[in-house]
């Protein structure tokens, strides 16, 4: 545990290797840039696993070469699909059902993988399967879907806090039937179900209880699904779904650029009186987080959509006294913390505390680092309230998470500047985001 722990601080895909921290300068001038945004993490890691668990050959392109995309791959390939990568583009030879006897698998931090592998290694093939995960992960519980798993025959083994990485699954135990399980702590967990499930030998009922957080990445499960040939039939209340026993089939596919990563680039535009075109992120997206340009709109923001582009521009400061519902975006929570003290007014996120069970306690986190630049806050069990301030200069830290660090630094370029400690953690999602803004022309100093 201790060897794969080390290991996962870094992958040959993370960025800003031996850098201890990051100095973002401030931008007194507008930003105006165009840029392609990296692949999203969620269907990378959808189409991945779906790919190598068909029958046949799949080439998947606009891959996000991050951390937690290397971990999916790495997994795979020990499990014996053929993972063959050029850049962004993928050669993928499933596997269909067949499994090793048996194999040492390594999830990372990749919350993606940690919930969408396990239904898939007890549904196929016999075999003895040990997963690790990183320190961060193994303290993040697992329960909804190992519970699940269990309630439909799944042997899984918890060898230290119960529902806990790191784990034994035993291969074909997870038979399949009428399952239950909420949907009130992640979303991850029943689109885990609904993957696993065409693999098991019965096929699955899921009956979803108490609600679905962040709905829409269910539907895009279900649509990368239907894609490699699984259709699940799915009740308009998304609480019922019926999931037949089948096979995956090879197809290529074409992975979105992340709605999400391009958060923090459409907020530059907007705190710096910019215009960012993002080339290759469209209105017809299905993700969640493509919403926050309507609230960068209530704003004062002007948005241009088409269908394979999206441009944010803004001439006045953003305006404020608004409170936003942020559960259907709520990764975007952060994005929204980072640029409210440019508002006139303040400005609240409701309806997002699960998101303290996330990579950090990302209410806590922004709360404390607001306070440590000199803004006032105010901090709710279910988001927080922020009000209108310059931001002073100071250090912080990045807890370990992407969306904080890249939080923090679009507020250090609206305000004074900011030292981000651990900036190698955006490598889960976005390697390259300070390589990006510095590009846009966004003054990055690296240290060790």
């Amino acid at each position: 545990m201790a060897e794969a722990i080390e290991l996962d601080a870094e992958t040959p895909w993370t960025a800003l290797k031996g850098v201890t921290s990051v100095v973002v300068e401030p931008h007194p001038e507008p930003l105006v840039a165009e840029l392609a945004v990296s692949g999203s993490k969620s269907f990378s890691n959808r189409a991945l696993i779906l790919a190598a668990m068909a029958k046949g050959e799949t080439q998947l392109t606009g891959l996000l070469r991050s951390d937690d995309t290397y971990w999916c791959a790495d997994a795979l390939r020990k499990l014996g699909a053929g993972v063959t990568l050029s850049g962004t583009s993928v050669s993928v030879a499933g596997m269909g059902r067949l499994r090793p006897d048996s194999a040492d698998l390594h999830v990372g931090s990749a919350g993606t993988l940690a919930r969408f592998l396990p239904p898939f290694l007890a549904a196929g093939d016999p075999g003895t399967f040990r997963v690790t995960a990183s320190k961060q992960m193994s303290t993040r519980p697992v329960g909804p879907l190992f519970d699940a798993m269990r309630a439909g025959g799944a042997r899984i083994v918890s060898e230290g806090a119960h529902n806990c990485y790191p784990v034994t699954i035993h291969g074909g135990t997870f038979r399949g039937g009428p399952l239950t399980m909420s949907g009130s702590v992640s979303s991850q967990f029943i689109s885990g179900i609904l993957l696993g499930a065409a693999q098991t030998k019965e096929g699955v009922g899921l009956t979803v209880e108490g609600g679905i957080v962040q709905s829409d990445y269910v539907r895009i499960t279900l649509d990368v699904m239907k894609h490699f040939g699984v259709e699940v039939e799915v009740n308009s209340s998304f609480t019922q779904f019926r999931v037949p026993s089948g096979d995956y089939i090879g197809r290529d596919y074409a992975i979105e650029a992340d709605a999400s990563t391009a958060t923090y680039f459409a907020a530059l535009a907007a705190v710096t009186k910019g215009r960012v075109t993002m080339t290759n992120l469209g209105q017809k997206t299905r993700q969640p987080d493509y919403q926050f340009l309507e609230i960068l709109e209530q704003l004062g923001c002007n948005v241009q959509r088409y269908d394979d582009r999206t441009t944010v521009s803004m001439e006045h400061r953003l305006q404020g006294n608004f409170t936003f519902d942020m559960k259907p975006l709520s990764d975007a929570t952060l994005t929204l913390a980072a640029i409210a003290p440019f508002a006139d007014g303040p400005i609240t996120a409701r309806n997002v505390a699960h998101i303290r069970h996330h990579e950090s306690d990302r209410i806590a986190a922004m709360c404390a680092s607001l306070t440590a630049v000199g803004i006032e806050v105010e901090e709710h069990e279910d988001g927080l309230t922020v009000y209108p301030g310059t931001p002073k200069h100071a250090a912080l830290d990045t807890y370990e998470d992407h969306r904080m660090a890249m939080s923090l630094a679009v507020l250090g370029v609206a305000g004074s500047g900011v030292e981000l400690n651990d900036p190698g953690c955006v490598s889960k999602t976005c390697p390259t985001f300070f390589t990006e803004i510095a590009a846009m022309g966004v003054g990055v100093t690296e240290r060790s």
